[in-house]
C-alpha cells in the first residue's frame, strides 16, 4: 500500500483563520495541503516535514506542530490502496514565504469554506473541517 504524508498548514490573519493549499503542475492541477509519498526507512512525520519543505518551502521552525491531531484517509486510486496522513501545523512564523517546487504551479491561503470548494475531494474537505472545528474548539 502507497503511504503518503503531510500537513494541513493554517495561519491566522487578523479573525480569519485561512488553510494553505498547493496546485498541482500535472494532471488535472488539483488542490491539496502539502504531502508527499514516505521513503523507505522515513517515519511518516519526517515524510510530512521533509515534503513540506520541498513543495512550499516551509521549514519545521516556521511552523508548530500538532503531532496529537491528525486525519488518516484511505482510498484507493487506479484500484490500489492508498492512505494519506496530514497531522495539523499553524505558520507561527510571519516571515515565512511559501516558495513553490516544480511539482505546483500556484498556492493559495483560503478560508475553510473556499479551501473546501477549492479541495474538491469529499475526503479532503472533511479533513479540512475536523481541523477547523479542532482549532477553532481550542483557542488560546
Amino acid at each position: 500500500m502507497k503511504v503518503a504524508a503531510g500537513f494541513v498548514i493554517y495561519k491566522k490573519a487578523c479573525d480569519n483563520i485561512l488553510y494553505l493549499l498547493l496546485q498541482t503542475s500535472y494532471g488535472e492541477h488539483h488542490w491539496t495541503p502539502p504531502k508527499g509519498h514516505v521513503d523507505p526507512g522515513e517515519t511518516e512525520m519526517v515524510t510530512a516535514l521533509r515534503e513540506t519543505m520541498e513543495e512550499s518551502g516551509l521549514k519545521q521552525e516556521d511552523l508548530k506542530i500538532f503531532d496529537d491531531v491528525k486525519k488518516i484517509l484511505n482510498y484507493n486510486v487506479k484500484g490500489k490502496p492508498k492512505k494519506v496522513i496530514y497531522w495539523l501545523a499553524e505558520l507561527t512564523n510571519p516571515k515565512a514565504e511559501v516558495k513553490l517546487s516544480e511539482e505546483h504551479q500556484d498556492f493559495k491561503w483560503l478560508k475553510l469554506d473556499d479551501a473546501c470548494t477549492y479541495a474538491k475531494y469529499a475526503d479532503l474537505q472533511e479533513s479540512l473541517q475536523f481541523f477547523d472545528n479542532y482549532i477553532r474548539s481550542n483557542k488560546n
